[in-house]
């Protein structure tokens, strides 16, 4: 994971459950300022005594899921969004939201290096036509340039869990979306009950549903995963028209 995020001493780099600090000490040690959002309040006492001198360490007591980071990171002086990054290993319980929440602020970070477990990975780099391929690989896809870096046994982790974990790079892009928000809701409209088509996901939501499906050159017999990116944007362009 430090090979991936390659920390220098110009970076800001906010890492997301550092836990006991294993990892976080590796990018203290890069001279990068380190920014760590904990919140387990058994651990913050131990990451304060831990990194206790280091003037580039800092640790927040904070859910990740209710922060700004918008804020965090323009508040802090030495940034700069070319050396912004983000780091962290995500429970599976929160991929979804976390995802979500940093799509949304996704403006302030120059990449993202994070852990899931692998059927996360999975579900977010899945190819039009893969079961695997929902709301939240769109989402991604729409937010993000992905890299999927490699897998992570469990016996690299003490204790083991049951399941690998799979490392993946996000670097945001802005793709051509006018309303974000509306292109949520029709991804989430659509995607609510997999095994129907789109046609019948929509229709019930948006009277245009068959224009806009026909204007998009998009059969309405077809289901959501199969669709690319681009005929996403088309049709929630359409059925905003």
């Amino acid at each position: 994971i430090i090979e991936a995020v390659a920390p220098k001493p110009e970076d800001t780099i906010i890492e997301i459950g550092p836990g006991r600090g294993a990892l976080t000490e590796r990018l203290v040690e890069s001279g990068a300022r380190v920014i760590a959002i904990e919140l387990d309040r058994d651990f913050v006492p131990i990451l304060r005594e831990k990194f206790a001198g280091q003037e580039n360490f800092k640790v927040l007591e904070d859910d990740a899921l209710q922060i700004d980071f918008n804020s965090l990171i323009s508040n802090n002086s030495t940034f700069d969004i070319r050396h912004s990054k983000l780091v962290a290993n995500l429970p599976y319980y929160i991929s979804t939201a976390i995802l979500q929440r940093l799509a949304e602020q996704r403006e302030g970070f120059s990449e993202l290096v994070l852990m899931f477990q692998k059927e996360v990975v999975d579900r977010i780099t899945a190819e039009p036509g893969n079961s695997d391929r929902g709301f939240l690989t769109v989402l991604v896809e729409a937010s993000f340039e992905t890299e999927k870096l490699f897998d992570v046994p469990p016996a690299a982790f003490q204790p083991a869990p049951k399941v690998w974990s799979s490392v993946v790079r996000l670097k945001p892009k802005q793709a051509d979306i006018s309303d974000f928000d509306h292109f949520r809701n029709v991804l989430s409209l659509s995607f609510s009950q997999k095994r129907k088509t789109i046609f019948n996901n929509l229709k019930p939501h948006f009277t245009n549903a068959p224009r806009s499906l026909s204007d998009a050159g998009i059969d309405p017999s077809r289901r959501a995963e199969t669709l690319t990116l681009d005929e996403w944007i088309t049709l929630t362009t359409r059925l905003r028209d």
